[in-house]
């Protein structure tokens, strides 16, 4: 075991799942090679996972609103990678794309909703169709390639779904954040419901829950709306923050990409996976608030009950 490994016993636990499967289908003469479909792929984590993926030898179908900016990888990997335009809130798109993996690589193992943006606004200002627009983009959006994908992967009884939700869909509460979160919250319970549903059909679910990383989430990702002197404290406090932080943010999104290729290997991967240092602080203090609330107010929970049968 590595100096690193040895210290973190999780990790240690992850890496050994991984290369014991790998070992195992080798052994077996199985063909290792995936096809994975990746939303959001022409910048930030939906980029690095696609060039993560076709630098480990799979094949990816990489969609986006403008998959002419993944030109470059097409030029460099050939045959491994096809490209697809893809509006998620088009359910009819998300069928073609689910298609075209099936049409020119034979199948689908694995599927990556990563699409997604955001609007920084106070939820009284934030008019209904934007706040509509993040919810359709953003879950409904997950909501769509998920149901074209999923007869294609419960017909073979096997498959991953990796969805890219937040720290902000697990701890919540983020001032200007009010449409966006309430979309990654509604993610994380579609996807769990999800997973237990397809779970006895072979078919895994991730929820990834990444914090602060350099992407260009918090930049040409993100709109931040002017707001009124009342609200300045909150939202625009945050949106200062944002700004004058986000190209120091910790994360490495090429990291991440690799961890996340390395966990479509895994036989039993996790239901949910916090992505930086950052993210688990964060979930670690919102248990505990939560459950330490739970408890101060456990008394009065209970008192909703009908009364104990004497």
């Amino acid at each position: 075991m590595s100096l690193a490994a040895d210290q973190n016993p999780g990790l240690w636990l992850f890496m050994r799942g991984y290369r014991g499967n790998r070992q195992a289908r080798w052994q077996e003469g199985m063909v290792m090679t995936k096809t994975w479909l990746i939303t959001g792929s022409s910048r930030g984590f939906g980029r690095e996972l696609v060039k993560a993926v076709l630098a480990s030898g799979d094949q990816a179908v990489a969609t986006a609103r403008r998959p002419e900016r993944l030109d470059d990888l097409v030029r460099q990997y050939g045959n491994l990678v096809r490209t697809a335009p893809l509006d998620v809130t088009d359910p009819v798109a998300a069928a073609a794309a689910v298609q075209l993996a099936i049409t020119e690589f034979g199948g689908l193992d694995v599927v990556v909703n990563n699409a997604g943006y955001a609007v920084s606004a106070p939820i009284e200002a934030m008019t209904l169709e934007d706040f509509r627009a993040q919810i359709e983009a953003n879950l409904f959006g997950v909501v769509n390639v998920t149901k074209a994908a999923l007869p294609v992967l419960h017909k073979q009884r096997s498959g991953h779904f990796i969805q890219f939700s937040s720290i902000g869909g697990r701890v919540g509460g983020t001032p200007g954040m009010g449409a966006y979160q309430t979309a990654k919250f509604g993610v994380e319970g579609f996807s769990e419901v999800l997973r237990n549903e397809v779970k006895p059909l072979g078919i895994k679910v991730t929820i990834i829950e990444p914090g602060a990383f350099r992407t260009d989430w918090g930049g040409s990702s993100m709109t931040a709306v002017p707001v009124s002197a009342d609200y300045d404290q909150t939202v625009g406090e945050m949106n200062r923050y944002r700004e004058s932080t986000v190209n120091t943010w910790p994360g490495d999104p090429a990291r991440a990409a690799k961890i996340i290729t390395d966990l479509a290997g895994l036989d039993e991967p996790p239901a949910r996976l916090l992505l930086g240092a950052g993210a688990v602080e964060s979930a670690r203090e919102a248990s505990e608030a939560r459950a330490a609330e739970a408890e101060m107010w456990a008394d009065v929970s209970r008192s909703a009950d009908f009364p104990a049968r004497q």
